[in-house]
């Protein structure tokens, strides 16, 4: 224990605190995250991009509170070099949970979740704004959506299945024939990262105890929170949200089209471009299959 990084700060500002246990999170890629007996959180930036984050995160954090009546990380300590918060317990919720649900448990867990962006989504602009809050880095405008295209005709499309570029080309084609349709106009907070990892998932009662990690959020399409709910649990869970927090016309389409260009970020970001033909050769293929062990279609 005595080896763990940022414990003597931690003694410095708790002197009282008598840990017991201690737990690292390696999960955090700009923040290094200790779990103090399981019930305190604290959160060290890794560097000074990361700090910036966390005072923006700290500001979202607590406009979000005066809103939204799901559990989120308070902040009661907030240093230069880290914030403390109590656990939120519960784990992440994960694609495969679904299948074990009832359908009036998916309904529950779904409308949870819908009220949440709803409230969210619900925020003044003004207060966000008056807050200093940007957007969220989530959000792409006209330019950036043309900038990806580019980038993917330049990078993938020479070690792409012919296939494949026909499907980058048929997935742009909205964005080609109207470079506005990806801009909308109405602004709200959103999350940014609603991904299973950020969804607090409660074994024992079976619902969702609380949302962490604001790190992505500010203004910016309502889309891009549903995008990231479509890519990881799928259409029929996004249509159960939709009983609760009506999406309207124009956005399922707008995350859709958000969604299904993930994977090629990734490629971009993460994946030389040479010699990645095998992992881009299955890019636009269905995923909405059930886990091993499902009962029989």
């Amino acid at each position: 224990m005595h080896q763990a990084p940022h414990l003597p700060r931690i003694r410095e500002c708790y002197p009282d605190l008598d840990i017991n246990q201690l737990q690292l999170d390696a999960d955090g890629l700009v923040n290094q995250v200790l779990i103090i007996n399981n019930e305190r959180v604290f959160r060290f930036p890794k560097d000074d991009q990361a700090r910036a984050a966390l005072r923006r995160e700290t500001a979202v954090l607590k406009i979000v509170h005066r809103h939204v009546s799901m559990a989120v990380p308070h902040f009661d300590r907030i240093e230069e070099d880290f914030v403390s918060y109590p656990l939120i317990p519960g784990r992440a919720l994960m694609y495969q949970d679904l299948f074990n649900f009832s359908g009036l448990e998916l309904d529950r867990i779904a409308e949870q979740i819908a009220i949440f962006l709803q409230q969210l989504h619900g925020v003044p602009v003004v207060e966000v704004e008056a807050a200093g809050i940007g957007a969220s880095i989530s959000c792409h405008s006209s330019d950036d959506w043309q900038k990806l295209y580019q980038a993917v005709e330049q990078e993938l499309f020479p070690v792409m299945p012919t296939h494949i570029r026909h499907w980058v080309e048929y997935w742009f084609s909205p964005y080609h024939e109207n470079p506005s349709w990806m801009e909308n106009p109405r602004k709200v907070l959103v999350n940014g990262d609603l991904g299973p990892y950020h969804i607090l998932y409660d074994d024992v009662h079976h619902t969702i105890n609380g949302i962490i990690d604001f790190g992505t959020a500010g203004l910016g399409d309502p889309a891009v929170d549903f995008a990231v709910l479509l890519y990881n649990f799928g259409e029929s869970f996004l249509k159960r949200i939709h009983y609760t927090y009506p999406l309207g016309e124009d956005v399922p389409d707008r995350a859709r089209f958000w969604a299904g260009t993930v994977e090629l970020q990734w490629a971009l970001a993460g994946i030389p471009p040479r010699g990645c033909n095998g992992f881009l050769g299955h890019l636009g293929s269905a995923r909405d299959n059930k886990p091993v062990g499902s009962p029989r279609v």
